[in-house]
């Protein structure tokens, strides 16, 4: 599997059996990996007592330049990364090839960025012991940052943090364990309550009618709290990047590849999925959300001022909207 810019090629014995990596749309208001439903299991291919990730930090000590509860960044981002896969399978229902183990170690074909940065520990809001909060919109997910003096983090910070300083498929590793990131979890069929005028379904998690949408977002909860899964730590000590939640970062891709400020990242908890640092969804626009998205904050280390704004913001010169 050689994975360039994010792309995924799914090589065996040399020859080509398939793509996946940067991710096409799949409907409305559904994720690409939303779809995967029959034929989806729990847990499997996986052994809940494999050994941990015995290069991981066992915290985020950032020598001063980070605020307490975020981890430093000081390392680089490989613009092509080049992975063998092993051992490989094929998501009908999802259209995606899943690789359950890679070839060690990764090479870098591309050209290596030096980043500097501090990164939350875990999901939004960044407290051990709960729940990330999930069902926000981009600016939203922007609002919620800036509020603590970050910004959402960018695709390739998001990667750099999750492959650590070796640029590794998994934060633990080469070969996929969903026991250790929460994974490979049956999917639940989300309640339709109505449909529009146009004939798109409003689903009951996004009711304007608050019990109604905390019933539903309460049924299909497979998510656990965060920093409640000590393996899926990152070398850098960011936790519970790849599996449980998915989650929002800023688009650094140009069009036509990427057309919003916003893309997915790591994938949720179902079987089928990306649950890999290195591949994007970026077909979903600004006003998205789902009941298994959530974000990370980032921020300019050494106490240095951060800019709220997603690089595309910055780049049509817009002023932050608070």
């Amino acid at each position: 599997m050689v994975v360039r810019a994010g792309r995924v090629i799914a090589v065996v014995g040399g020859v080509l059996v398939g793509a996946c990596g940067r991710q096409g749309g799949a409907g409305v208001s559904a994720d690409a990996d939303a779809s995967a439903g029959a034929g989806a299991g729990a847990g499997a291919g996986a052994d809940p007592d494999a050994s941990s990730n015995a290069n991981a930090s066992t915290g985020a000590d950032s020598g001063g330049a980070c605020p307490s509860g975020m981890a430093l960044v000081d390392g680089d981002y490989c613009t092509e990364l080049e992975l063998t896969c092993k051992k490989s399978w094929y998501a009908n229902w999802n259209d995606k090839t899943i690789c359950e183990k890679f070839v060690p170690p990764s090479h870098c074909g591309g050209t290596l960025v030096h980043k500097r940065f501090c990164i939350d520990e875990y999901e939004y809001p960044n407290k051990k012991g709960e729940r990330p909060r999930v069902m926000f919109k981009f600016h939203e997910a922007q609002q919620l940052c800036a509020a603590e003096g970050k910004r959402v983090c960018t695709e390739t910070e998001w990667t750099t943090a999750c492959e650590g300083p070796e640029h590794k498929p998994y934060p633990y590793g080469y070969e996929r364990d969903p026991w250790a990131c929460n994974g490979d979890k049956h999917y639940i069929e989300p309640k339709v309550t109505a449909h529009d005028h146009k004939g798109r379904p409003i689903m009951a998690f996004a009711s304007t009618r608050p019990e109604v949408a905390s019933e539903e977002l309460e049924r299909l909860w497979q998510g656990v709290e965060s920093g409640s899964q000590p393996r899926c730590v990152s070398d850098y000590g960011v936790y519970d990047m790849p599996g449980n939640v998915d989650e929002l970062a800023s688009s650094e891709t140009p069009e036509p590849e990427s057309k919003f400020d916003n893309v997915t990242t790591g994938g949720p908890w179902l079987y089928g999925v990306r649950n890999q640092c290195r591949p994007k969804i970026y077909t979903h626009d600004e006003g998205f959300s789902y009941y298994y998205l959530s974000t990370r904050c980032c921020a300019e280390t050494d106490g240095r001022p951060t800019d709220p704004r997603a690089p595309k913001q910055i780049r049509r010169h817009e002023k932050w909207r608070p």
